[in-house]
């Protein structure tokens, strides 16, 4: 069985969308290990989330205004995207801890179960059913994402960095469904420049609170412009921009299909590095060809006998 030409058409540029949104993600992630890593702390995690989630709702709110009017901001309903877009910004918050207790190469490690937890979500909220293209796909898809992590040299150890990690993407992967599902009456501008907002407003509450109670803010004597620059790399591209192309990819995938992506990332680390005078990696590079059979399976794309038959 394979795709329709109008169906596999609309699919690869679902998926090209989806690889954009990861590119950028990925090219983002040096810029993040500037802030993160630096000693002294310049930013907190608190003031780095906070920061980064202003940022890119400051980017995409006025963007948004431009192409949609004054209407389209009037009539969404932002009580519903503030809520949403908390989750957001507590899996983005997560995440940065997470990061911060842990390694890279542990925090791809968990991030590769994002599409099993995508599809448990479909399957207990959509009624998806399996099929064992579906399943070869994902298990595909978790086993090239370990592989693409990098090398295994005793440094990983599931720990609280670990959970970290895996709670920020159990509720990322939760916002990025409703973001889609809760507000079906936004565009993709629209929905994701709301639950980015929202995002922000939760972002600033976590900051303030730990500032509250005693958290420090960090070396602000120290932030310049080249630690400005990575905030906005970090902040514009790597979640107002990657954001908005992973819920355009949402939206025509849906979620478990859009996070078999999602195994890319560290392939796609690796390259950026190269370009900058790193080293190939090929376990990485195996890892990545096998995300992208998994993914053309689990979709359908590549002929299988498999695919129509029901689990």
């Amino acid at each position: 069985m394979t795709a329709s030409p109008i169906r596999a058409q609309g699919a690869i540029a679902a998926n090209l969308t989806c690889m954009a949104s990861m590119l950028i993600w990925a090219a983002a992630l040096p810029a993040a290990e500037v802030l993160i890593r630096a000693e002294p702390a310049i930013l907190s995690p608190l003031w780095i989330n906070a920061a980064r989630m202003v940022m890119a709702a400051a980017f995409l709110l006025p963007i948004w205004l431009l192409v949609e009017g004054p209407q389209a901001l009037r009539q969404a309903n932002w009580g519903r995207g503030i809520m949403v877009g908390s989750l957001i910004g507590l899996g983005a918050l997560l995440l940065v801890l997470g990061q911060g207790k842990t390694s890279a190469v542990m925090a791809a490690v968990v991030s590769s179960a994002m599409p099993l937890i995508g599809m448990a979500l479909e399957i207990a909220l959509d009624g998806r059913k399996l099929t064992r293209a579906i399943v070869l796909g994902l298990l595909l898809s978790v086993i090239g994402g370990v592989l693409a992590a990098g090398r295994f040299d005793g440094g990983i150890g599931f720990g609280i960095g670990a959970l970290l990690c895996l709670g920020s993407v159990i509720t990322f992967t939760l916002a990025s469904r409703w973001t889609v599902t809760a507000l079906p009456k936004l565009t993709p501008l629209g929905s994701t420049t709301v639950t980015v907002c929202g995002a922000a407003v939760a972002a600033l509450v976590f900051a303030l609170g730990g500032a509250a109670l005693g958290q420090p803010v960090g070396d602000l004597s120290r932030f310049g412009a080249w630690e400005f620059g990575a905030l906005v790399i970090f902040g514009v591209g790597g979640l107002a921009i990657s954001q908005l192309l992973w819920i355009i990819a949402v939206g025509r995938l849906g979620i478990a299909m859009s996070a078999l992506h999602i195994n890319l990332t560290p392939f796609y680390v690796m390259l950026f590095m190269l370009a900058l005078g790193g080293t190939w990696n090929w376990l990485q590079a195996a890892g990545a060809a096998l995300v992208c059979i998994g993914v053309l399976i689990a979709q359908g794309l590549i002929a299988q006998g498999l695919t129509a038959r029901r689990i």
